[in-house]
């Protein structure tokens, strides 16, 4: 049975890939969802953290799936995607395909995020997040962002991109810079129409895990 590695995004958790986790397990492959280093607790411990603890947490449990099978297939939302490209890399033998959710290549400024989020709930959930995440954390994920585009050239693995056409934190031109720098021969773009930054929980949810579940039975058998 493939194995699959699901990484979640900077200040998120397990929750925003559990629906495409879930449905992975359903269709006969093994998920393995994990919480990165500094999150899943407190200000305090986000605060703690950096992006090196976050790339380990990570590799730990690659390297987990890797004392049991050949290649595992790594499956990265937002900042997790980051992070996914980066051990896509680093394990080139070891990683059968690598799925790009949401990939925060370009990300919004807050002022842009408030133009883009319209709805007053959605507005002062942003802004109540946004206040409480440590200073130290958002330039960690900064710092993380730029070194990530010394690696998208270096990236080999059978590549899908995900990218929601009303994404509220990602600039959609995200999609079509990873497509060009990716020099993959094997690589495909789905574009969700009107969904936001959350593909796997968005209004067409099914089409994107069916997508995703199509390419990664197609790069298992490649």
């Amino acid at each position: 049975m493939d194995s699959c590695l699901f990484i979640h995004g900077f200040t998120g958790g397990e929750y925003e890939i559990s629906p495409l986790s879930q449905y992975m397990e359903q269709h006969d492959y093994r998920s393995r969802t994990f919480t990165l280093k500094g999150h899943g607790g407190g200000r305090r411990e986000l605060r703690q953290s950096d992006r090196f603890g976050w790339l380990r947490s990570a590799e730990d449990e690659l390297n987990k799936l890797l004392e049991e099978q050949e290649s595992v297939h790594l499956i990265g939302f937002s900042t997790g995607a980051l992070i996914a490209s980066h051990l896509s890399v680093q394990y080139r033998t070891g990683v059968k395909s690598l799925t790009l959710l949401s990939a925060p290549v370009f990300p919004l400024n807050p002022l842009e995020i408030v133009r883009t989020l319209g709805k007053p709930a959605m507005l002062k959930n942003y802004i109540s997040k946004f206040g409480s995440t440590p200073p130290k954390a958002t330039w960690e994920f900064q710092r993380l962002v730029r070194e990530s585009f010394d690696i998208y050239p270096q990236i080999t693995a059978p590549t899908l991109i995900v990218q929601g056409t009303r994404d509220h934190l990602v600039k959609t031109k995200s999609a079509g810079f990873l497509e060009q720098t990716i020099p993959s021969g094997q690589k495909q773009v789905l574009m969700v129409e009107q969904s936001g930054h959350m593909v796997c929980h968005c209004d067409k949810q099914d089409r994107v895990m069916q997508e995703v579940l199509h390419f990664i039975r197609q790069a298992g058998a490649s």
